[in-house]
C-alpha cells in the first residue's frame, strides 16, 4: 500500500484526491522506486487543476520529477538501493508520475542521482533547474559570452527564472531579471541579478523591432512577452525559449531573425537525449551552491500538493516547491 495523489475523470468531471492504492495498482516498468521526493512544477499544477490539456490518460499521478531509491529491477543498469532521478519523459502526464509514495517507470528514463546532491536537493532543483541549465548551454552553444552584454531572464520569480538567474550570474553573466512582483526585489538580486525590470515594459503588443538592450535571454513567458524580448535582442544574440506562461502564441514577426541575425532556441526537457540530460546534471553539481538552494526551495508534504497547486497558478509561490514523501 503507498499514498498518491490520483487524479481521475468521470462523465467529463475531472476529480483529484490524495489515496492509499495497491502496488499492483503501479502501470507497466522495469524499474519499481520508493519515492523520497518530487516537486510540483507549473505543469504538475496544471494537471491537478485540470486548467490544461496535460493529462492523456486517467487515472493519472502527477509529477514529472522524482527522486528515490530502487526497490526492484529487472534492468540491467540498476539494481535495489540505487539512487536514481527522473525528469519528464511523459511522467505524469501519460505514465503515473512522482508525486507518490511509490513509482513504477522505465529504466530508460531514470539517471543515478548525482553525487553532488541528496534527493531533496535534486528535487529542489528538479525540472526548472535543468531546464535553465540546458537554456544556458543553448546560450552557450551559440556564442552568447558574458563579455558581449546583458542577458535578459523573464519569469524571474519562477523556478526556470530562479536558476537561470542563479546559473547566469555565476557564470559571470550580468542578469537583468523582468517580474511582476517588485517586492521581490531582494531575493532576486540575492539570486544574482543586476538590474530588475517590470515584466509590465514587455507584456503588451510592442513593435517588431525596438532598441537593442540584451545579448541573449532565457524566456519562460511566451506570447507577447516573447516577441518583445525578441525585439530588442542584439544582433547577433539569442533568446532560449522554454515555457508558455503568458500563452503558446509568438505574435512577432521575422524583422528580429533577419535584420538583426538573431536565433530563437527551443528548449525541450521532456525528451532530452541521455547524453545531454547527463552533461547538464554534471554542470548543475559544478555550478549551484547547495546553501543557495535553500533561498530559492520550500517543502511540503504529500497531502500539500493539491492546495499548493492553486497557488502557484495564482502566482503567489516563489522559486521551487518539494513535495517530501519522508
Amino acid at each position: 500500500m503507498f499514498k498518491a495523489i490520483l487524479i481521475e475523470k468521470q462523465d467529463g468531471e475531472q476529480r483529484v484526491g490524495l489515496q492509499t492504492l495497491e502496488e499492483s495498482q503501479l502501470p507497466e516498468g522495469d524499474v519499481t522506486v520508493r519515492v523520497e521526493c518530487s516537486t510540483l512544477n507549473y505543469k504538475d499544477a496544471l494537471a491537478i487543476s485540470g486548467k490544461g490539456p496535460v493529462v492523456r490518460q486517467f487515472p493519472m499521478v502527477p509529477g514529472i520529477d522524482l527522486a528515490g531509491t530502487v526497490e526492484a529491477s529487472t534492468s540491467n543498469e540498476f539494481k535495489p538501493g540505487d539512487s536514481v532521478l527522473l525528469n519528464g519523459w511523459g511522467v505524469g502526464e501519460g505514465h503515473w508520475g512522482g508525486l507518490a509514495e511509490k513509482a513504477r517507470l522505465e529504466s530508460r528514463w531514470l539517471i543515478p542521482l548525482p553525487t553532488a546532491f541528496t534527493a531533496r536537493q535534486a528535487m529542489a532543483i528538479g525540472t526548472a533547474g535543468y531546464t535553465a541549465m540546458l537554456a544556458v548551454m543553448a546560450l552557450e552553444h551559440n556564442g552568447v559570452q558574458p563579455d558581449q552584454g546583458d542577458v535578459l531572464v523573464t519569469g524571474a520569480n519562477g523556478g526556470v527564472g530562479s536558476y537561470s538567474i542563479a546559473l547566469l550570474s555565476r557564470l559571470g553573466y550580468r542578469v537583468i531579471a523582468a517580474t511582476g512582483r517588485p517586492e521581490e526585489e531582494a531575493y532576486l538580486r540575492g539570486l544574482g541579478a543586476q538590474e530588475i525590470i517590470d515584466r509590465g515594459e514587455l507584456s503588451e503588443p510592442g513593435r517588431p523591432l525596438a532598441k537593442e538592450r540584451w545579448i541573449g535571454a532565457i524566456d519562460s513567458v511566451g506570447s507577447h512577452t516573447l516577441a518583445n524580448v525578441l525585439a530588442s535582442t542584439r544582433y547577433g544574440g539569442t533568446v532560449a525559449a522554454c515555457g508558455l506562461a503568458q500563452g503558446m502564441d509568438l505574435p512577432s514577426s521575422v524583422a528580429p531573425f533577419i535584420l538583426r541575425g538573431v536565433t530563437l532556441a527551443g528548449i525541450d526537457s521532456v525528451m532530452k537525449p541521455r547524453p545531454e540530460r547527463l552533461e547538464a546534471w554534471r554542470r548543475l553539481g559544478e555550478l549551484l551552491d547547495p546553501e543557495q538552494l535553500d533561498a530559492i526551495t520550500q517543502t511540503i508534504g504529500l497531502e500539500e500538493a493539491i492546495a499548493k497547486a492553486e497557488e502557484l497558478l495564482a502566482g503567489r509561490v516563489r522559486g521551487r516547491v518539494v513535495v517530501s514523501m519522508v
